[in-house]
């Protein structure tokens, strides 16, 4: 199931709490959450061998396991609480790290700080699993499913599945700004009041790469919900904004509209594929992660293609190592189940050929900050914590709300051990010769 499914003021509720699970399990709707509900039927050699695996990568770890039983794993570190240890092996041995994540979500394991405990395990993601296992991933990693390729209507399906969710369940967490990409702060520990100016940060950062001023002809692929066109904008740009997500084109109009911009935004409901004209700067705010590896080369043939000649394209994108990227891009992974179908991190190299191959851009500049990206997400995990049921208000139910605490306290790890970066790209395209 993924989150294209799930909407609040869902009825026909049917709980279902994993057998051998201690007082404190989540009740689980299995008619939202089926694979959640219930651990898959495994058979006990699957899951003893799944079982002697997980305790061999456990007990060399900075963390300290702890079982029903009163016995313990780990050589000390953040604590991680196995509630379930027969449900949580015949997931991991039936389905890997998704089985990982569903696991969390039914309340089979916890940790008091899930980010400290997950920053464990991503620092040490490549060894986890025995070199021959790995040189198995064929045969045991599920594979991407058909019906998440990024095709024209796939993409669409895909994009609502997320961003159509609920734009007040987003308003949630996210600053006044509702900047949904990582923030350029100026200092560490960020503080929540500092995070809408340090989302201004980012945005006019990526509009002095892209050179945009009075008078320029702007393309963003990717809309969110309107901030960096209204930022253009006002700088007196002309801004043409491309989004799938009905939801975020609805409210950026209205924010355009309340900012007395109207005249100078359109808000357009359109795949980037279907883009036309010429413009002087394209920016694109974290989209190339979406669009999947088969169409990487469509997408930046796409900024050449609108971009005038002597124009400059500035991109935000987030991104993973080269061979950890290898190794993902056909799997069916916990994140592309639940929270970004059809997504695929990039890499840096992926993204340095790609552009090098298939278009007449250069890659002029590059920055990585990927610990501004981890602050980023802690206050948003940390105000979704905070409003818990505000959040509950809305008809989520507590398993959705596991999935997005995992899910951001998955990505902050994921930049806190170095295993993801985000950078900003300048990109330049050659001016005509006359």
């Amino acid at each position: 199931m993924t989150t294209a499914e799930l909407r609040p003021g869902d009825t026909g509720r049917i709980t279902a709490v994993p057998p051998e699970a201690d007082a404190d399990a989540v009740a689980v709707d299995a008619s939202r959450w089926p694979d959640v509900a219930r651990p898959p039927k495994a058979s006990r050699a699957r899951t003893a061998i799944t079982a002697a695996v997980v305790r061999h990568a456990l007990r060399d770890l900075p963390l300290h396991v702890r079982f029903p039983d009163g016995t313990s794993l780990g050589k000390g570190g953040p604590v991680l609480d196995l509630h379930d240890p027969g449900a949580f092996h015949a997931r991991v041995g039936s389905h890997g790290l998704v089985g990982f994540g569903e696991s969390y979500m039914a309340g089979e394991w916890d940790a008091p700080d899930l980010v400290a405990a997950l920053t464990v395990l991503a620092e040490r993601m490549g060894e986890l699993i025995p070199a021959p296992l790995q040189r198995l991933r064929g045969l045991w990693a599920p594979r991407r499913p058909d019906v998440q390729r990024n095709t024209p209507g796939g993409s669409r399906t895909n994009i609502s599945s997320h961003y159509d969710l609920s734009n007040d369940l987003f308003a949630l967490f996210l600053d006044d700004t509702l900047s949904y990409s990582s923030a350029l702060f100026r200092g560490f520990p960020a503080g929540w009041d500092l995070l809408a100016a340090a989302q201004h940060r980012k945005i006019d950062r990526l509009l002095d790469l892209a050179g945009v001023r009075e008078g320029t002809r702007v393309l963003e692929i990717g809309t969110g919900w309107g901030e960096l066109a209204v930022r253009a904008a006002a700088r007196g740009a002309h801004v043409t904004s491309l989004t799938l997500s009905r939801e975020q084109a609805a409210l950026a109009r209205e924010r355009v509209a309340a900012a007395g911009l109207a005249g100078r935004v359109s808000v357009e409901l359109c795949d980037y594929r279907e883009a036309r004209g010429t413009y002087d700067a394209v920016l694109s705010v974290e989209m190339v992660e979406a669009v999947g590896a088969e169409f990487w080369p469509v997408y930046f043939r796409v900024l050449d293609e609108r971009l005038a000649p002597g124009g400059r394209a500035a991109l935000q994108a987030i991104t993973m190592p080269h061979e950890r990227m290898l190794a993902a891009r056909d799997t069916f992974t916990w994140i592309s189940k639940y929270v970004f179908p059809g997504g695929l991190i990039p890499s840096v190299e992926a993204v340095a050929a790609t552009v090098r191959d298939h278009t007449r851009l250069s890659v002029t500049r590059r920055d990585a900050y990927g610990a501004h990206y981890a602050e980023t997400l802690r206050l948003w995990r940390e105000r979704f914590a905070g409003r818990a049921d505000e959040v509950a208000a809305l008809g989520f139910d507590e398993t959705f709300r596991r999935l997005w605490t995992f899910y951001l306290a998955y990505s902050e790890a994921g930049f806190r051990s170095g295993y993801l970066d985000v950078q900003q790209y300048l990109l330049t395209k050659e001016a005509a010769f006359r």
